[in-house]
C-alpha cells in the first residue's frame, strides 16, 4: 500500500484546518478515511464486484485484496495445475490416444471441449492447447488418465504438488474442475495467482496459455483442429500473458490473469465474478497496477 500520499495530505488537510473554518455540514479531518485523502494524488482503486480478488506483482508488492484466503470452487481454473503436473510428468512429444471415455466425460457432463474424436492421437503439447484454450474437459482426462495413470493417482499428484508449492488452501478433487466430485476442490485467491506466478516460470506452459489461437493441420492420426483461447483479455489489453477462464454454476465466472505493467509481472484473480465484467476489471486491475508501480 503506498502511504506517502496520505501523509502528504493528511498534513495539508490538517494546516488547512488550523487556519480556515471547516465548511457547513463537512466532517472533521479526523473522520476522513485514509483511502479518501490518498484519492487526491493516487489513482483510484477499481470498484471490483467478484466475491474474491487478489493482486500481485513480481515484486511481492500487493496491489488489491478482497477477501483473498477465503476458499472457493475455482471452476476450470483447476487445469492450472493439470498443465503443471502434466508438464513435469510427461514429453511434449508424448503421444496420447484419445478414448471414447476422454470424448463421453466432457460430452455426458455438459464440460467444454476440444472435439476430440475416439482414435485420435495427438502429442502432449497439443493436448495442453486444447486443455488450455478452449477448456477442455476431454483433453484433461486424457492426460491424467495417461501421467496418473488413472484420474485417481493424478489428482492425488496435483494434491501433492499442491502441497510442495506451500498451496495451503488448495486442495482437487478431479482435473477439470467440473462440480462432481465436491464441487472440484477449493482454492483461494491468494493460492490461484501464487500458482499461476510458479507456472508462468514454465516457458511452454507461459506459450500456450498466452496463444490467442492454436491450430493442429490434420495428420494420418488425428483431424484438424483450431482451438481459440476464452481469456478475451488477450485480445482486450496490450500486455497480457494470459492465463485462464473458469465456470461452474457454484464458482461463478472466475478469470486467473497476468500482465507486463511498468516493467514488473502483474498476476491476479477474480472468483465468483460476472462473465464480460471480470475481463473489464482484470484490465482495469492490470492498469491499476501498473500505475502504482510507476508512481514508487
Amino acid at each position: 500500500m503506498r502511504i506517502g500520499g496520505f501523509i502528504g495530505s493528511a498534513a495539508l488537510v490538517l494546516a488547512l484546518g488550523a487556519t480556515s473554518p471547516a465548511p457547513a455540514g463537512a466532517l472533521p479531518a479526523s473522520a476522513v478515511q485514509p483511502a479518501a485523502m490518498a484519492s487526491t494524488v493516487a489513482v483510484s482503486v477499481p470498484k471490483v464486484g467478484a466475491k474474491t480478488a487478489y493482486v500481485v506483482d513480481s515484486a511481492g508488492t500487493v496491489h488489491f485484496g478482497k477477501r483473498q484466503t477465503s476458499r472457493v470452487p475455482v471452476a476450470s481454473l483447476v487445469k492450472v495445475m493439470t498443465a503443471y503436473v502434466v508438464l513435469r510428468e510427461a514429453q511434449l512429444t508424448d503421444t496420447i490416444e484419445i478414448t471414447a471415455t476422454d470424448v463421453r466425460h466432457a460430452t455426458s457432463n455438459g464440460a467444454t471441449t476440444a472435439a476430440l474424436k475416439k482414435g485420435e492421437r495427438l502429442t502432449v503439447r497439443d493436448l495442453l492447447y486444447g486443455l488450455m484454450l478452449p477448456s477442455g474437459a476431454d483433453a484433461a482426462n486424457a492426460l491424467a488418465r495417461r501421467y496418473g495413470p488413472g484420474t485417481t493417482a493424478f489428482v492425488a499428484k496435483m494434491n501433492a504438488q499442491a502441497k510442495r508449492l506451500g498451496l495451503q488452501n488448495t486442495r482437487y478433487t478431479n482435473p477439470d474442475g467440473l462440480p462432481t466430485p465436491s464441487k472440484g476442490g477449493y482454492s483461494t485467491a491468494v493460492d490461484q495467482v501464487k500458482l499461476a506466478e510458479t507456472a508462468l516460470g514454465d516457458a511452454t506452459f507461459r506459450t500456450v496459455v498466452g496463444s490467442a489461437v492454436h491450430r493442429v493441420a490434420k495428420s494420418a492420426v488425428h483431424r484438424a483442429h483450431t482451438w481459440r483461447n476464452t481469456n478475451k483479455l488477450l485480445q482486450q489489453a496490450d500486455g497480457v500473458l494470459g492465463v485462464k477462464t473458469g465456470y461452474t454454476d457454484a464458482a461463478g465466472f472466475c478469470l486467473l490473469f497476468a500482465g507486463e505493467r511498468s516493467g514488473r509481472e502483474v498476476v491476479g484473480v477474480l472468483l465468483g465474478d460476472q462473465d464480460a465484467r471480470r475481463f473489464t476489471t482484470a484490465e482495469q486491475l492490470l492498469d491499476y497496477a501498473g500505475e502504482q508501480i510507476a508512481g514508487g
